[in-house]
């Protein structure tokens, strides 16, 4: 991924979760109606699945095929993000009326069911000197794996409450995910070296990818005034809601990772590839399966991923600090990344 400058040492928050909040605005006071909302929709539809095309292109076949080798580690961080994800997010059903309401639940369940990141499981492994190759396969199969096992969830546990999941719901969603991410593979051996080459610019679509899908399916909530039904306590609870769900699943995947006899370099790559959800995947997948009500939505996966960029950045630097032992498990050796700052490590998220 592309450097990006860091953000002055007087700005806590990311430029790119400033752009995210910009976007949000920007829906709020010109949101695309009438004849420019088919457009916006378009336009986002086409810029997802170049993302995904993007994804399947990078990924490095060999890559992924030393990853399959270290199966306990794959299996360990599914099992996070498909399994003790969701039963925790079945567990907050007990919140609703009185400190959620049923439209933020389904929200913040379909948060749960959400694929992990790749971008910033990486980064953040790197940084905390773990191990970064099984981070990187970690996050691929977990996106994968994800434009399958969420829709299927989200027909399980969310039911019509999700907007009438359907097998037309998962066929949009394997067109617009898995085909361009399969594609990607196929033609990675001839457009693999352009994409290195133009590293820095592709980030930048990347992170624009994201931007329109925000804006298309914010818009779509301001022109039918979802967002009069949010007020600024019930986002207060929500966000606290959402600290309880990450610090739990911070220390399932820490010390479950012990418990199961993975050394340090792999614990690291475990709680950080099975502790976060991909806002790249979930968005897309939250527009097919809500529909009109996909703003309100995705609102609890929005405030989680800033939310996971800034405890993980300063987790990943405290990992940074400890001694290594002598082999202490795979990945021990220090992978240099590009910057190690909050801000490079946050802009990697995006996905």
């Amino acid at each position: 991924m592309s450097r990006i400058p860091k953000p002055p040492s007087w700005l806590p928050v990311d430029p790119y979760i400033l752009a995210l909040l910009g976007t949000v605005g920007l829906a709020a006071l010109l949101p695309a109606s009438g004849s420019a909302a088919p457009v916006a929709s378009g336009a986002s539809t086409a810029a997802v699945a170049l993302l995904f095309f993007l994804y399947g292109a990078r990924l490095s076949t060999r890559e992924a095929m030393d990853g399959v080798r270290h199966w306990r580690l794959h299996v360990t961080v599914l099992a996070c993000t498909f399994v003790a994800f969701p039963l925790l997010g079945l567990a907050a059903r007990g919140l609703v009326p009185f400190v959620l309401t049923p439209d933020l639940y389904h929200g913040l369940l379909f948060l749960c069911l959400v694929p992990s990141t790749i971008q910033s499981s990486i980064a953040f492994t790197s940084i905390a000197r773990g191990n970064v190759p099984a981070a990187i396969c970690a996050g691929s199969f977990s996106s994968i794996a994800g434009i399958v096992f969420t829709p299927l969830l989200a027909a399980a546990l969310l039911g019509n409450s999700g907007g009438g999941f359907s097998a037309d719901s998962l066929l949009k969603i394997v067109l617009q995910l898995l085909v361009p991410f399969l594609a990607g593979q196929l033609l990675r051996r001839w457009v693999g070296g352009f994409l290195v080459r133009h590293k820095k610019v592709l980030g930048y679509v990347d992170r624009g990818s994201i931007l329109l899908v925000v804006y298309s399916a914010f818009s779509e909530g301001m022109v039918r005034g979802i967002w009069h039904q949010v007020s600024v306590a019930r986002l207060g609870v929500l966000l606290a809601v959402e600290a309880v769900l990450l610090a739990a699943m911070l220390a399932l995947t820490w010390y479950g990772a012990g418990r199961l006899g993975f050394g340090r370099g792999d614990r690291i790559a475990i709680q950080f590839a099975g502790s976060k959800k991909s806002l790249a995947a979930g968005l897309p997948m939250a527009s097919v399966l809500f529909g009109a009500q996909a703003s309100l939505a995705v609102l609890p996966l929005m405030l989680f991923h800033q939310m996971q960029l800034m405890v993980c950045a300063v987790i990943a630097k405290r990992r940074a600090r400890d001694p290594l032992v002598e082999g202490a498990g795979a990945g021990a050796v220090p992978v240099p990344v590009e910057g190690e700052g909050v801000g490079d490590s946050g802009v990697r998220a995006g996905r």
